[in-house]
């Protein structure tokens, strides 16, 4: 078998390499290295491909898709802030990538394409658990261009044939999650601040409660999909619970300390996911309380990740109050 992963030299990315391997797959890497890194690669250098490309535009990258069985498309831009800043770039990316994606899978005649989609798309849903079925209301760039993303990829499915799949991902959290970069995933700046020994910090009063999922079963997740005979099709991939985020701030343990709440960010975030267990051969295995051990075992992963304090994110989230702050949805 031989899979391509784009965006595998990211977080999700790089895992999902580790396991196709193990399957004894030939896997090649399409990435642009803007927040992927080639360290996540480190100990796998020697039996993956790695293709730097901008898959934004149309390039010899394409040839890397001929005689691929399956195609997992992971490669995109993240976080709100800066797809408000610069949403021509996050278009670029999420959307102009995902076509020639699809364009060379559709040409190739891949055996299996899976888009990689995101629980923001929802916006501030009104049903919990959120099934598939609820109304998609992205309220920033980001989760805008990743549903438009996964439009692309159910036309392909239906016009071309394409067997193709999206999956929703809700708050992925796990080692070599980014870093670097604008402030972003609370787990990343929580243990940053455990390291240096300073207060979390919380927003709002904490009580809001995240579908915290870790990466072991996204990954499983992925190539359950892939196995799968299903096509034309988008599943929810979550924990099958939610936690509070001060219960997070409990299972790291360490002080804290609150900051305004923000626009646009729901109260919770919860998955359905009857439909991925009833329809595909996939369940969630790892629980928050192992999944933050397995977390805090790996701690020193984040030991060079910038300390976010209460003014720094005051100032990184400063587009996110005046763009957002009125935003309320018909």
């Amino acid at each position: 078998m031989k899979s391509l992963v784009t965006g595998g030299a990211g977080f999700i990315g790089s895992h999902l390499v580790d396991e196709l391997l193990a399957l004894g797959h030939e896997v090649s890497i399409l990435d642009n290295f803007s927040t992927g890194r080639l360290e996540n690669l480190a100990h796998v250098a020697d039996r993956v491909r790695v293709h730097e490309c901008d898959l934004g535009v149309t390039g010899a990258w394409a040839d890397e898709f001929s005689e691929v069985d399956w195609v997992f498309h992971l490669a995109a831009l993240a976080d709100i802030v800066p797809s408000i800043q610069d949403p021509r770039t996050y278009f670029q990316s999420n959307v102009d990538g995902t076509f020639n994606a699809l364009y060379a899978s559709h040409h190739a005649a891949v055996r299996r394409f899976v888009y990689v989609a995101s629980s923001s798309s929802y916006g501030m849903p009104d049903m919990f658990p959120t099934p598939e079925t609820a109304r998609m209301q992205p309220l920033y760039p980001y989760a805008l261009t990743k549903y438009l993303g996964e439009q692309l990829v159910m036309h392909w499915a239906q016009v071309y044939g394409l067997p193709a799949l999206s999956l929703r991902f809700f708050n992925v959290y796990g080692p070599r999650s980014r870093t670097s970069g604008s402030y972003g995933a609370v787990f990343g700046v929580f243990l940053a601040q455990k390291l240096a020994d300073k207060p979390f910090t919380v927003v709002g009063d904490g009580n809001q409660t995240r579908d915290f999922t870790y990466i072991s079963d996204i990954v499983a997740a992925l190539l359950a999909a892939a196995e799968s005979s299903h096509s034309n099709r988008a599943y929810n991939v979550g924990s099958g619970s939610t936690v509070s985020v001060n219960q997070l701030v409990d299972l790291l343990g360490g002080e804290k300390v609150f900051i305004p709440k923000r626009p646009g960010e729901p109260d919770c975030t919860f998955a359905d996911i009857s439909r991925i267990c009833s329809e595909i051969d996939w369940q969630p295995r790892v629980s928050i309380e192992k999944g933050v051990e397995k977390i805090l075992e790996n701690i020193q992963y984040w030991r060079a990740a910038p300390v976010w304090t209460p003014d720094t994110i005051a100032d990184a989230t400063r587009d996110w109050f005046r763009y957002l702050g009125n935003n309320e949805l018909p």
